[in-house]
């Protein structure tokens, strides 16, 4: 009998496939005693195994599409760093000298001694950070117990083809994500995760059809069922009759039919129906990422996240390898304008392990990140302003400064900018002189301030992602408080508003760079706002430019401002969803 389960629809697609259960993660380790003879050929087994680890995750990372999210690598290479820690190379090799014990048992010590550490620490989120270690741990006795049975208790070399299934699991890393790619893997179903998880947006990136927090779904799910995902739902449908399975395919084919058109305006002008032309750009986070870009004809660069060159590196890039690596991008461009943004480190993109930022804060979102960062230690910011002002002799670019709160900051900015433009023309060094210097709009008290900020600045940008969690206080990576995540929230709706007014009356662009920018379902919301330039991943722009060149913008003003003057939950869900039929 078919039976629906419901979760957090994350990506788009519907498929379907047999099940194939991934079970937790609950290797049993045995304490084994080992001769003293045998204690080197244990030592090397261990260190065999590690070896493999470390190989399985540098393919998994060449394997990364160039348009995968910054973060998503940098939580491969954090895997891989641990790899390299004494913590997990060298200790459990210690353990099995002095025990005598065989290498799993001496690992599973290992780990509970972390353990102990990580749970210990006053901080909750890095507390949670044993994840990590598990994540790592589990990967090396994964290849433990290879070597002895021949056979992988890992999902990524289970003895099965898997072509066409559905992975159903606990959870998925990303690395498990990537895998999943490459070997056919026709969806995924988890029963934890929220839309903004590292795993919710590979997915995206990927195009894996996925639905997360289907809760308890392995308890309803069997081994081989056959099972619908419809990842634009948030719906699994299990033991789905043949009429069901008729209509799916007919969704199939019209999905890949919409897609074919959609390629087909790849290079038709991003034009609503009554006139008002919309610029697409692309948020990338390297060089690499331009490639993607020139496929779908965005008008240029709305977000380049440069935190990538100064992830997962003993030292700091200096200013001629920032500047080659920017050189990179305006060339790639070939004439269409780049907006850089400056260091957004700190939160969840720490750098030598946080220490760049000092002390770990109680509350990273709060703490020392972004401008803050900068402004504390300019050795950071000064040598990139260079570099940024020295690229734009080659096309046009823009600097955009992270996080801004109060014109304090923006002062002590626009002094540091000044003082680079200073030293370019001591040395001789061309650069825009004009270059446009804007801000970006991702905290509520910016959002207020707009006015005085875009006074300032010549160009604001709207960043959704921080600026819906910091408003709605809701840490968009937490599962358990992912269902509050409103991007159509009243209060964040009247927030960009504000933003896009201030900008207007100040005779100066508004663009938004978040993932709201991106999103299908809030695309007819963004018009209606004002909004007239939106950068998102590159995957989905053409999707986008479809949306608005069927768009009606003064049908859809006139519904957002009935939204923006209701004070009923209820009314404006009503009128939210009308949006879609008004274009």
């Amino acid at each position: 009998m078919t039976f629906a389960l419901t979760g957090i629809g994350v990506s788009r697609g519907v498929v379907a496939g047999k099940a194939h259960i991934q079970e937790a993660n609950r290797l049993e380790i045995a304490e084994l005693e080992i001769s003293a003879a045998g204690i080197d050929a244990e030592v090397a087994r261990f260190n065999s195994a590690l070896k493999k680890a470390r190989q399985q995750l540098k393919t998994i990372r060449d394997r990364i599409p160039a348009t995968t999210p910054a973060d998503i690598a940098a939580f491969i290479d954090t895997h891989l760093l641990m790899l390299e820690d004494a913590a997990l190379a060298y200790v459990p090799v210690d353990i099995i000298r002095r025990r005598h014990c065989n290498a799993e048992w001496a690992l599973k010590m290992q780990r509970d001694e972390l353990a102990a550490v990580f749970d210990e620490m006053d901080d909750p989120y890095l507390r949670t950070r044993i994840d990590d270690v598990d994540h790592v741990v589990n990967r090396i006795l994964g290849m433990l117990l290879q070597q002895q049975t021949g056979r992988s208790h890992d999902t990524e070399t289970e003895d099965v083809d898997l072509d066409g299934f559905v992975i159903v699991a606990d959870d998925l890393t990303p690395a498990d994500t990537i895998l999943m790619r490459h070997q056919g893997i026709a969806a995924f179903v988890t029963e934890h995760g929220g839309v903004n998880s590292h795993t919710a947006i590979l997915a995206r990136s990927l195009g894996i059809p996925a639905i997360v927090g289907v809760h308890h779904v392995r308890r309803y799910i069997r081994q081989n069922e056959l099972i619908v995902v419809d990842s634009e739902t948030g719906v699994v449908l299990a033991d789905p009759d043949k009429q069901m399975l008729q209509q799916i395919r007919v969704r199939q084919d019209r999905e890949r039919h919409e897609r074919d058109q959609l390629v087909r305006l790849k290079k038709q002008p991003t034009v609503t129906r009554d006139g008002h032309e919309v610029s697409l750009q692309a948020n990338i986070e390297t060089p690499e990422d331009t490639g993607a870009i020139a496929e779908v004809s965005a008008d240029g660069v709305g977000l380049y996240r440069t935190e990538m060159l100064f992830m997962n590196r003993n030292d700091w890039p200096d200013e001629e390898e920032q500047f080659h690596a920017y050189l990179k991008v305006v060339q790639a461009l070939n004439g269409a304008p780049v907006t850089i943004r400056t260091l957004d480190l700190g939160a969840d993109k720490q750098v030598d392990g946080g220490r760049a930022a000092g002390a770990i804060a109680t509350n990273p979102a709060l703490g020392l990140r972004a401008i803050r960062l900068c402004l504390k230690d300019p050795t950071l910011l000064f040598p990139q302003l260079c570099a940024i002002l020295r690229v734009s002799a080659y096309g046009p670019v823009r600097i955009m400064l992270p996080m801004l709160t109060n014109l304090h900051e923006l002062s002590q900015a626009l002094q540091l900018i000044h003082e680079a433009r200073q030293l370019l023309r001591k040395r001789g060094q061309d650069f825009d002189t004009a270059l446009p210097v804007g801000g970006m709009i991702e905290v509520p008290a910016a959002a207020l301030a707009s006015g005085l900020f875009a006074e300032h600045l010549d160009f604001l940008s709207i960043g959704t992602n921080d600026l819906i969690q910091y408003t709605l206080a809701v840490d968009r990576l937490a599962d358990d408080v992912s269902h509050l995540y409103e991007p159509l929230h009243p209060a964040v709706l009247r927030l960009i508003h504000m933003t896009v007014a201030a900008a207007a009356s100040k005779g100066i662009p508004v663009s938004m760079c978040g993932e709201m920018a991106g999103d299908a379902n809030y695309i007819p919301v963004l018009l209606g706002l004002g909004l007239r330039e939106l950068s998102m991943h590159p995957s989905l722009v053409l999707e986008a430019k479809g949306i608005i060149c069927n768009s009606n913008t003064a049908s859809l003003s006139e519904v957002v401002h009935k939204i923006l003057n209701s004070n009923c939950q209820s009314e404006i869900s009503g009128l939210i969803e009308t949006l879609s039929n008004r274009g």
